[in-house]
C-alpha cells in the first residue's frame, strides 16, 4: 500500500512571493457566484468571515481591480455578484485545469513511479 502520493496546485503570487489566489479562494468566488451571498458561501465553504473578507480584500488591493460587487442588505437582503473581472479569474482556472490537469497528473504518475523504483532499488 503506497503510504503518500504526488500532487499539485496552482495559485497566483505577488512579486513578494505572498499568495494571491489559488484553489481554496478560486471555490469560494464559484461559492459566491452560485449563491449570491458571501455569508452563505462562507457557510457552505466552512471559512471565517473575518479572514473571508481580509483575503477578498488583499486579492482585489494587489490586483488593482474588483472581484465582487457588494449590495448592502436592506429590506430584501444584501447580495454579492461577482465582477467580470471575478467571473475572469473562475473561467481562467477552470480552464486551464480542463486542459492541463491530465497532462500534469500523467507526469506526477511518472515521477511517482520513477521515486518508488529509486526508493526500492536503494533498500537492495
Amino acid at each position: 500500500m503506497n503510504k503518500f502520493r504526488i500532487n499539485f496546485k496552482i495559485w497566483l503570487e505577488a512579486e513578494d512571493n505572498k499568495g494571491i489566489l489559488g484553489e481554496g479562494k478560486c471555490n469560494l468566488l464559484k461559492t459566491i457566484k452560485e449563491t449570491g451571498s458571501i455569508i452563505d458561501a462562507i457557510k457552505k465553504e466552512n471559512l471565517t468571515y473575518r479572514k473571508t473578507w481580509d483575503n477578498l480584500n488583499d486579492i482585489e488591493q494587489t490586483l488593482d481591480f474588483p472581484i465582487i460587487q457588494r449590495q448592502r442588505g436592506g429590506k430584501d437582503g444584501g447580495q454579492t455578484v461577482l465582477t467580470s473581472q471575478g467571473i475572469a479569474i473562475i473561467e481562467a482556472f477552470e480552464e486551464f485545469h480542463q486542459k492541463h490537469d491530465v497532462y500534469i497528473q500523467s507526469a506526477l504518475n511518472e515521477m511517482y513511479s520513477n521515486l518508488m523504483k529509486r526508493i526500492e532499488e536503494s533498500n537492495l
